[in-house]
């Protein structure tokens, strides 16, 4: 099969990829399918962590495949499982957080990573949904009831498509930051206030428009701004939470999150209830995110889409923040559609 491999990232793991068309089918494990792979969606955590200096050498198998995010067909289910060869699922790929495999022609998803794509439901859009689709979900819905008030920093970002969508879907006013080109968008999908940070500071903009009722929730997508995380106790409630979704992976942002954590508030640490976040793999909350696309409620937005045989090409876009909405590799759709003929 052909895959997508790189065993450095000096310069840029974009720069470091190499197609490999005779790659080795991956093996699995029982509770693994094995699926050939349609469609991959591409996330900064298939790139940033790579980077850092070491966690390629010892956290990375080498030569290893990026990609998580993914919608295929099941070549062979895992054991016990009510999926049936030639079905169609989407979810997360690999088992490592880091290089999951999706940018190959097959590859293998744990049991409980991936759900059926009920009919009405394009793959190439249930392929931004496994880690975008769910840390949008995971990062509001457990925190939030119908009514709240929630802010969702970075609206035109492969998360915040989904985070505002999600967050409308479930009852709640929705206030979103964005550039001058993409505030319509925001408002298209759903946002009740949009704050241009082109055109003013995200802070104050939140500042004042607590005066009036202060936020239930906040979800940081950015992770730029570390004035946001400092002060969150200005603009939201007591009893509210600040999830930090973005940022850039390096030690030098370990060093700030247990700064917050650890120092009490008059020497710099945080006043407000701020907390970090990692997706977790719950099938239940797939399932919940491809319902309400099939209802209409939530839908996929593409960026780009690019061929599999120009992956290098979808990363530098990638790289430049500028995406609006999600990157999309389409790795066998016309291959897929005249198999399935």
């Amino acid at each position: 099969m052909r895959s997508w491999q790189y065993s450095s990232t000096a310069g840029g793991l974009e720069k470091n990829l190499i197609l490999n068309p005779a790659a080795p089918l991956p093996t699995t494990k029982p509770d693994q399918h094995l699926v050939q792979v349609i469609a991959a969606a591409l996330n900064p955590v298939d790139y940033k962590p790579a980077e850092i200096p070491g966690v390629l050498r010892f956290a990375i198998a080498k030569p290893a495949t990026p990609g998580i995010d993914f919608a295929g067909t099941i070549v062979r289910p895992a054991s016990d499982s009510p999926l049936k060869a030639g079905q169609l699922i989407f979810g997360a790929c690999g088992t490592n957080p880091v290089a999951g495999g999706a940018l190959r022609e097959f590859s293998i998803s744990g049991i409980k990573s991936a759900v059926a794509i009920p009919e009405g439901v394009d793959p190439i859009d249930a392929a931004t949904v496994g880690v975008a689709g769910l840390t949008a979900y995971q990062s509001i819905v457990a925190h939030v009831k119908s009514g709240d008030r929630i802010f969702i920093n970075g609206g035109s970002g492969g998360t915040g498509i989904f985070g505002i969508q999600i967050a409308k879907a479930v009852g709640c006013h929705v206030t979103t930051t964005c550039s001058t080109a993409n505030v319509d968008l925001c408002r298209e999908l759903g946002a009740d206030e949009v704050v241009d940070y082109k055109k003013e500071s995200v802070l104050d903009a939140l500042l004042f428009k607590a005066k009036g009722q202060k936020y239930h929730h906040a979800v940081d997508n950015v992770g730029s701004d570390e004035q946001l995380a400092l002060r969150c106790h200005e603009f939201m409630r007591s009893d509210g939470t600040m999830v930090i979704v973005g940022g850039e992976p390096s030690w030098k942002a370990v060093s700030q999150t247990l700064k917050r954590k650890l120092l009490p508030g008059f020497l710099g640490g945080v006043k407000g209830n701020v907390v970090g976040f990692w997706p977790d793999q719950k099938p239940e909350d797939l399932q919940q995110i491809v319902e309400w696309m099939k209802e209409g409620k939530v839908k996929a937005v593409l960026d780009s889409k690019f061929p599999f045989e120009e992956a290098p090409k979808a990363f530098e876009k990638l790289r430049t923040g500028r995406a609006r909405g999600k990157i999309v590799v389409d790795v066998a759709s016309e291959t897929y559609k005249k198999g399935s003929q």
